[in-house]
């Protein structure tokens, strides 16, 4: 969720000053892009895991400031609600072993952070949406502490001015309301960052939105919400419509949600800056003391900090992040569409997908996104979220097309050829990717092996509330095996 606030409380001099420090903001990155010496070294990535803490009966626990304090590990944040955490990865390269090396990092800083949990008698669940929430749970008292989480959920409710609505039809329907974004934290990710040089940013966004369908397809892992079996990836759809600060008037009106998935294809990393800055008010406008343009002048790195705080406050699936590292300015793209978990190996597998396919992509001299129309990439980003691995896209040159067999046939030879554009070890490389492999043959993922749990829990006489709990004990225990998902047995 970013950084804190030094104030929760705005006043309309600061929105009226912060406005027009952001439009100086976006005039000297222009300037940037076009003069200064961006970080085109090697590309850096980076992992972002968010995780549910869970009681004894594998309900929330809302225990993260206690666990934080006795892990004093700074990689280890408070995440919107107090039974979330965010686990910050160091960025690396992935040549060579990189992303083993990533694979050892994760598992040892969870290993620790499981040891603390244990302490204040909680677990990790690396998961889409915790299985056992119910509405009682994503209140305003279960916020975490932080200034931030309390203007956020402030500004947003007052946006929208009306209860957030919920409606969202699955094998089941789920009908509810809520007066706060306190449910949001029912929604935990995983978030994959790639340094690109500005040159390269515009292929390298529209690539990560051309397989978005395909990664959530693939990597579905939160078919449950409130007892209600929804989507295969329900947090997609859950996460835009319990953040819409959208009145509805607004709606009606054509006003773009702050959860976008977009409406074109780009040119630049300005023209997704603009878009924020032209079409989302801000919801926390802090000012900072910089002028960017002074800055600029000087020879300095200006930090552009509204700029960054308003694009942190726009929920793009992929998102633009400019950052300082080192001296240098650089830009990443934040692929945010991916639930958290089931195992690390398949977090890492869905690491290799992703960065694989954006390098063969990006690169291509007939590039995907001049085929594939901008409309089809949304539509088939909504289908793979509400099927999963059993999603059927349209695709250039193949029509529509199950997931599954675009993978197989298509997709996965890309990935094979991205990767060792960055070098990663052949080994490696086949390890991760046969993961994807074996899990498109299977037709498994996690979304398929929760609810194929769930029913045989049923079958043998237990109801939902009790299968989804036996369901999330077992998912639980199976996750610290570090197995992929698709070899779980769904039998005790």
């Amino acid at each position: 969720m970013g950084k804190d606030l030094v104030n929760a409380v705005f006043s309309s001099r600061d929105r009226v000053a912060f406005r027009r420090k952001l439009h100086r903001c976006l005039d000297v990155l222009g300037e940037m892009l076009d003069t200064s010496p961006f970080d085109c070294s090697a590309p850096m990535t980076g992992l972002e895991i968010e995780i549910n803490l869970v009681d004894a009966d594998a309900g929330p626990s809302m225990r993260n400031a206690e666990i934080l304090a006795n892990l004093g590990d700074p990689r280890f944040q408070p995440e919107l609600g107090k039974f979330n955490l965010e686990f910050n990865v160091p960025p690396r390269l992935i040549e060579g072993d990189g992303l083993g090396d990533y694979e050892r990092d994760i598992l040892d800083g969870l290993r620790a952070a499981a040891d603390c949990a244990r302490k204040s008698e909680s677990r990790l669940a690396l998961i889409g949406m915790l299985p056992t929430l119910q509405p009682s749970h994503l209140v305003p008292a279960n916020l975490s502490a932080g200034e931030r989480f309390r203007a956020l959920d402030s500004e947003i409710v007052a946006a929208r001015g009306d209860e957030f609505r919920i409606d969202i039809e699955g094998f089941d329907r789920l009908r509810t309301s809520s007066d706060t974004i306190a449910p949001e934290s029912a929604c935990t990710s995983v978030q994959f960052h790639l340094q690109v040089p500005p040159a390269d940013f515009a292929r390298s966004w529209n690539a990560s939105q051309a397989i978005a369908a395909v990664q959530v397809a693939l990597g579905a892992n939160s078919p449950y919400l409130y007892g209600n079996r929804l989507w295969a990836e329900t947090r997609i759809a859950f996460f835009e419509q319990a953040t819409d600060a959208r009145p509805d008037e607004f709606k009606t009106q054509g006003v773009r949600p702050r959860v976008w998935f977009g409406e074109r294809w780009i040119d630049s990393a300005l023209d997704l800056y603009a878009e924020n800055v032209r079409y989302f008010p801000p919801l926390l406008p802090e000012l900072h003391d910089e002028d960017p343009a002074a800055a600029l002048e000087a020879g300095d790195i200006p930090g552009l900090h509204e700029l960054r705080l308003h694009n942190g406050t726009v929920y793009r699936w992929n998102r633009p992040v400019y950052d300082v590292s080192g001296g240098k300015p650089h830009l990443r793209v934040e692929n945010r569409v991916l639930p958290s978990g089931p195992s690390v190996v398949d977090l890492l597998a869905n690491a290799a997908l992703y960065f694989g396919l954006v390098a063969e992509l990006a690169a291509e001299e007939s590039p995907i996104w001049d085929r594939l129309p901008f409309a089809d990439a949304a539509s088939n980003f909504q289908a793979g979220s509400k099927d999963g691995i059993a999603a059927v896209l349209r695709w250039p040159g193949r029509d529509e097309v199950p997931v599954v067999d675009l993978v197989l046939g298509e997709l996965l030879e890309k990935a094979h050829a991205g990767l060792d554009r960055f070098g990663v070890d052949a080994a490696q490389r086949n390890r991760l990717l046969g993961v994807i492999e074996d899990r498109c043959r299977t037709g498994r993922n996690g979304a398929t092996w929760q609810t194929a749990a769930v029913r045989a829990a049923e079958k043998r006489g237990l109801d939902r509330p009790a299968a989804i709990r036996e369901m999330t004990q077992r998912y639980v225990e199976l996750q610290r095996l570090n197995e992929p998902v698709h070899r779980w047995p769904t039998e005790p």
